[in-house]
């Protein structure tokens, strides 16, 4: 299988082109936003507890900062992710280069690993920039390292399940704006399932909360690393990439 050719020319597709970096800089100036207003009402809260001592035990700078940060991220990447994954295999089908690309001696598994490896490779180094944050709040405090290791384990899951669903939808189209928006509309569907929840019903409540996306982080930032969890986001990327290798299998044999 030549996963990493193709892998590199994505890659590099990425970043000879203002995508990557457009991505890049959209992503770290809102999660940039978000911890310096999470930072400075933390700051707030710490000098109102600095008279009074029985409420300055209840607060943790990783309970207090990083949690709701690793919760803001989750939201941008509802609409970053997109933006990465539409023109995946959508911009092979428009310009043409889909059908020769299948018609070289690579199969649909290697095509496909390659691309969607290039994808959480991009969304790697954007989680990667955004350690500059925990490194300023461990500059100035203490930090708990275990719920941070596992935050950002949960932000990697969560990324690679959302990049799958980007995806499965760019394999279906040769319109980039309809896979962006087919990928956030999924998303958002799956994000909103656990709002219903608490109205479904004690049976469906449950279903619902498994199948929101946005449920399974929250045992991650916590530094709780749940079997259910890990189960729910890597069944869930495997099934959208089972999907996509089916897309582009019906493309080859339809030719």
């Amino acid at each position: 299988m030549r996963v990493w050719p193709i892998f590199k020319k994505e890659l590099r597709h990425y970043f000879i082109s203002p995508m990557a970096y457009v991505v890049l800089f959209v992503f770290l100036l809102i999660s940039g936003y978000f911890f310096y207003s999470i930072f400075a009402f933390f700051n707030l809260l710490s000098l109102q507890a600095s008279m009074n001592p029985a409420f300055a035990r209840d607060l943790n700078v990783t309970e207090g900062v990083m949690r709701p940060l690793f919760s803001n991220l989750s939201v941008i990447l509802l609409f970053v992710v997109p933006m990465v994954t539409m023109r995946l295999f959508a911009e092979e089908k428009k310009s043409g280069t889909m059908e020769l690309l299948l018609t070289y001696p690579v199969r649909d598994g290697a095509v496909l690993a390659g691309k969607y490896a290039a994808a959480v490779a991009l969304y790697a180094v954007m989680l990667v920039l955004t350690l500059l944050y925990p490194g300023i709040v461990a500059s100035l405090t203490r930090l708990e390292w275990g719920p941070l290791i596992t935050g950002y384990l949960g932000l990697l899951l969560m990324g690679a399940a959302f990049l799958a669903v980007g995806t499965l939808l760019s394999s279906l189209t040769e319109n980039q704006i309809v896979a962006g928006f087919g990928t956030f509309g999924i998303l958002l569907i799956f994000w909103v399932l656990g709002w219903s929840s608490e109205i479904a019903g004690p049976r469906w409540g449950k279903v619902l909360s498994h199948l929101s996306l946005v449920e399974h982080l929250d045992s991650f930032g916590k530094g709780v690393i749940d079997t259910k969890d890990l189960i729910y986001y890597l069944s869930f990327t495997v099934l959208c990439l089972f999907l996509t290798l089916r897309s582009l299998e019906s493309k080859r044999w339809r030719g």
